[in-house]
Order: C-alpha cells, then sequence, then structure tokens
C-alpha cells in the first residue's frame, strides 16, 4: 500500500501553487533571476523518513537559513559565554539587513545580518583564519544535511558585488571591536556560508537534525550537543522570521529560519522537520508561499509548539497475527507524528491477511489530521481487497467513513470481529 502522506502534501502544494504574489530577491542578479514558480515541501521524521514532493531535489542556494547552524557551530567552537559576549538574542523588530547594535555595542541577535556575519567570525578555534574557519562552516553544514555541499560561485560573486550593505555592517562592527579581524575577509566568508547550494530534502534533515536534539536522523552522528540545541531553536522561535516573528510565532508556532532564495525551514522539537521551497518574497524577505504552507501544516497537522508535546510515546503497541487477521493495537494520543508511525507499518509491512484490524481501545485522543490519515490507510486496504475493522469502543474516531470506495466495519471489541 503506497503512503497517503506525499498525496497530502502535493494536495498542500497544490493549494497555494496558484499565489503568485511576491517577487524574486532582486537586489541580488543570480537570485533575481530564478524561477518563481519552483515550489517543493519535505517533511524529515526522526529516524530519517523523508517525504519530499514537488522540486524538492532542485538545487538553490541555503542564504540565511545558513545562519541558526552557523551559529551553533560557533556556540560549541567558542563556548555560551564567548558568543553571548559579541551576540545577543533579543528580538531587533528591525528587517534582517538592518544596521543595529544593542545599548552594549552587540548586534542583537544572531539571525540579523549583524549578528550572522559575528557568528560566522565565531567559527573555528580562536584566531583561525578565513580559509580554515570556511572549511569548518562547511564540514559543519554537511553534518547537518548528511552529505557534503558546495558552493554557487555565481551566486557568491553575484552577492558580493552588491555586498556594500553587510561590508559596512562589517566595518561598523569593526569599529565596536566586535570584530577584530579584516571585515572585508569575514564577510566574503558569510557570503560564501549563504552560498552554499542545498535542497528541500537537505533542509528538512538539517531542521530534523535540531528537533532530533543534535543527533542526525540518518547517520546517527551527533553533530551539536542538546544544549547548543536549545538555545539555537530559542533564537529561531523568537528572530527567525525577522520583524515578522511575532506573527509567525503566533500562528505558525514553529522554530524557523527564512532564506532569500526562497528557502524556509521549521524544526519541531521532538517531532519532524520541515522545508519548503519557493522563491517569491514577501516585504520581510520570507518566501510568500512558503509561509502559507507552514500556516496550513501548522494548522492540519497540531504542531503548533504551544499545542504539542516535545515527545510522543510508542503508538503502536502491538503488530500480531491472529487466526487469520492482522491486528494493529495503538496507545495514546494520536497527531502527525504518531499516525506517521502507522502509515509507514502499513505501507512498509502491508498485511498478507485478508481481515484486518486496528484496535483503538487505548487510544484517549486524536486530530483531525491522524483521524485523515488512519481512514485513508483504512480506504487504501479496503481498494486493496481486505476486510477492515475498527476496534473503537470509545467512538474516538467518530463517524468512521474512509470515503470513496473504502470501508470498515466498527464493533465494540475483538471477539466481534467476524
Amino acid at each position: 500500500m503506497r503512503s497517503p502522506i506525499p498525496d497530502y502534501l502535493a494536495e498542500v502544494l497544490r493549494a497555494v501553487e496558484s499565489d503568485d504574489s511576491g517577487a524574486t530577491a532582486d537586489y541580488i542578479p543570480e537570485l533575481a533571476a530564478a524561477d518563481p514558480d519552483r515550489l517543493a515541501v519535505a517533511i524529515a521524521t526522526l529516524d530519517g523518513e523523508v517525504y519530499a514532493v514537488g522540486d524538492a531535489s532542485v538545487e538553490f542556494t541555503i542564504q540565511s537559513i545558513s545562519k541558526p547552524f552557523a551559529y551553533a557551530l560557533a556556540l560549541t567552537d567558542r563556548g555560551f559565554d564567548g558568543v553571548l559576549d559579541k551576540v545577543g538574542v533579543e528580538p531587533s523588530g528591525d528587517p534582517f539587513n538592518e544596521v543595529s547594535l544593542d545599548d552594549t555595542g552587540r548586534p542583537f541577535n544572531p539571525m540579523i545580518n549583524a549578528g550572522a556575519i559575528t557568528a560566522h567570525s565565531l567559527v573555528g578555534a580562536p584566531g583561525v583564519g578565513p580559509d580554515l574557519r570556511f572549511e569548518r562552516v562547511v564540514a559543519g553544514l554537511s553534518a547537518f544535511a548528511g552529505r557534503p555541499l558546495s558552493v554557487d560561485e555565481a551566486v557568491f560573486a553575484s552577492e558580493m558585488t552588491t555586498a556594500h550593505r553587510n561590508l559596512s555592517i562589517a566595518h561598523m562592527l569593526r569599529a565596536y571591536g566586535v570584530l577584530t579581524e579584516d571585515p572585508v575577509a569575514v564577510v566574503e566568508g558569510y557570503t560564501r556560508q549563504c552560498s552554499l547550494l542545498v535542497t528541500a530534502t537537505d533542509l528538512a534533515l538539517m531542521a530534523a537534525t535540531l528537533a532530533n536534539h543534535g543527533v542526525h536522523p540518518r547517520t546517527g552522528a551527533r553533530v551539536v550537543s542538546e544544549a547548543v540545541v536549545r538555545q539555537v531553536l530559542s533564537v529561531m522561535t523568537t528572530c527567525g522570521m525577522y520583524d515578522a516573528a511575532g506573527d509567525w510565532v503566533t500562528q505558525v508556532g514553529i522554530p524557523a529560519k527564512s532564506g532569500v532564495a526562497g528557502g524556509l525551514i521549521g524544526a519541531l522539537p521532538g517531532q519532524v522537520g520541515i522545508a519548503t521551497f519557493s522563491p517569491r518574497l514577501d516585504k520581510h524577505g520570507n518566501s510568500v508561499r512558503g509561509v502559507r504552507l507552514f500556516e496550513r501544516f501548522s494548522d492540519d497537522m497540531g504542531m503548533h509548539m504551544m499545542e504539542v508535546p516535545a515527545a510522543s510515546r510508542t503508538v503502536l503497541r502491538k503488530n500480531r497475527g491472529i487466526a487469520g487477521l492482522r491486528l494493529y493495537a495503538l496507545q495514546g494520543g494520536l497527531r502527525f507524528a504518531e499516525a506517521e508511525q502507522v502509515v509507514r507499518e502499513v505501507s512498509d509491512h502491508p498485511p498478507t491477511e485478508h481481515r484486518v484490524g486496528f484496535n483503538l481501545s487505548h487510544v484517549h485522543a486524536m486530530d483531525g489530521v491522524a483521524r485523515r490519515m488512519l481512514l485513508e490507510v483504512i480506504r487504501r486496504l479496503s481498494l486493496d481487497g481486505h476486510d477492515v475493522y475498527l476496534i473503537d469502543p470509545d467512538r474516538v474516531i467518530k463517524a468512521p467513513d474512509p470515503g470513496d470506495g473504502g470501508r470498515v466495519t466498527v464493533v465494540a471489541d475483538i471477539d466481534d470481529i467476524a
């Protein structure tokens, strides 16, 4: 049986596809020439499963999405005190390229350009040169992605021809003693960092590494410590979407970071990493369709961090065959992350028995997207010729109509299955 999750993602992409508002980043020639109709989404679970739809394998430059990951490397290499002495953590309320420092002379946070340039300068051991620093950046971000990343030299050259504002920021930081080395070399390194090529799939896995407490879901490698992850996700929550951060936190509620090439990531601790790609930007520099996609995911999947627990119990209590019946016994509360475990179990190991049962006797709650996913599994099993039974004595699932050719028999106890 094919998983219904890609179908859901495709449906959501179709819902935003016609939105052609916004524009590509016209102040960077290479980005201005990007195909504005590119559209992709990828969701990575904490055990490495990736659901990707649309242009998810198309490479584009990471841009400002590199900021939280470089910040994580700086915290790892220089320690919290060493970084916090140079970069604050307060929301600035300003656009990403605003020339702004707090009353101590530090950049407000590492998500705006002033803070990101400073954070880049703090990657690697004290006294390291620009070349070795950049090698550390590439190695670190590649570890987050789970594969080697490379620089788009054309984008790098294009950005440096228009880097006057970042250069002015760097010279200001040097004047305040925040930077202690050549500002031009730091900006060149930071711009190369932003010019690393990624895909939506890469970004979903990078976000999932943050969601998985710093451990890459596929390689199993610990990239950064849990303490670093907590710091990074906290700053992403309050500062990752620049001067739209307040709207984002209240409406979407997922720690996030955007980039002017059209990428957007969200990392929901203990659950999933999400990435979208769509190059048209709004006035804040955030992807228009990307923001709409995240709003939909947050609503559909109950992903707002104020609603979703940090970790979920194992939902599949039992999976066993009994006298010609394949029985899946579920437990706990079902949201997207829990329902995905059931979908994948049935998809990866299709039942060979003619009769299939789902026991919900130990399920105490189920949200809308989990209900929809389970009913779609039932529908597809029905279409494959199985007799499907739902053991639901407390009517947790309510009005269980799989729809469009699917059929399920609801019973109160396993002994009622014919």
